[in-house]
């Protein structure tokens, strides 16, 4: 599975792109701190001196490609978001359609929120440190949704339907599905939720018909 972006590059702000490997290595260090001492943390408590001391680089570093503690927290949501991008991108191996590939994007979203449970307090707080970023997040990841199925049911996929509709559902069923499996409780295997996704896509939740009703 695709971890976050691996050179960093586009988190920082133009003027403080990384210029060399080591630069692009360093901001992943940062970024990769940044996570940690937020998650554990928060926000409000959590100190630049924090995400420098876990990357193991020094104070002045940290300002070369970060203005500030706001700077560095946009840019990990951001960050994230283009990891979640990736995590579903490569679950989608070419051949995998409609049903099947949500399923598959299920299982490697679970997989993602075992990896990275940091990124639920990391999002919820962006609701209000980063407004814009954080409706960003959803927005483009509902888009991605709804791009998905407008090409399944061109192909005879899925059914025609109001896939702006479906997408924020599906996006609110993994959303949710990460948090208890994955963030809270990571014990139960991430192909057998997905399985029980894909049988609840395939037929919904009404029960079978009945000969003779």
């Amino acid at each position: 599975m695709a971890t976050r972006a691996q050179s960093g590059e586009s988190a920082a702000s133009i003027s403080k792109k990384p210029r060399t490997a080591r630069g692009r290595a360093t901001m992943r260090k940062l970024l990769d701190a940044a996570a940690k001492e937020f998650g554990e943390h928060g926000f409000h408590a959590a100190s630049i001196s924090g995400i420098t001391r876990r990357a193991g680089t020094a104070l002045g570093s940290f300002y070369t490609y970060f203005d500030s503690k706001e700077a560095i927290f946009s840019a990990l949501v951001r960050d994230m978001s283009r990891a979640v991008a990736e995590a579903a991108a490569a679950a989608m191996p070419d051949g995998i359609s409609g049903i099947e590939r949500e399923r598959d994007v299920t299982s490697a979203f679970l997989s993602f929120a075992r990896e990275h449970k940091e990124i639920y307090r990391i999002i919820d707080e962006a609701e209000f440190v980063d407004p814009a970023n954080y409706r960003a997040h959803y927005e483009n990841a509902a888009g991605r949704i709804a791009a998905r199925l407008d090409q399944a049911a061109h192909d005879g996929d899925i059914a025609p339907g109001d896939n702006e509709v479906r997408a924020w559902a599906l996006m609110g069923m993994n959303v949710f599905l990460g948090m208890r499996f994955g963030a809270w409780d990571d014990s139960r295997n991430p192909a057998e939720i997905a399985a029980v996704i894909e049988r609840l896509l395939r037929n919904g939740i009404a029960p079978p018909h009945r000969s003779g009703t």
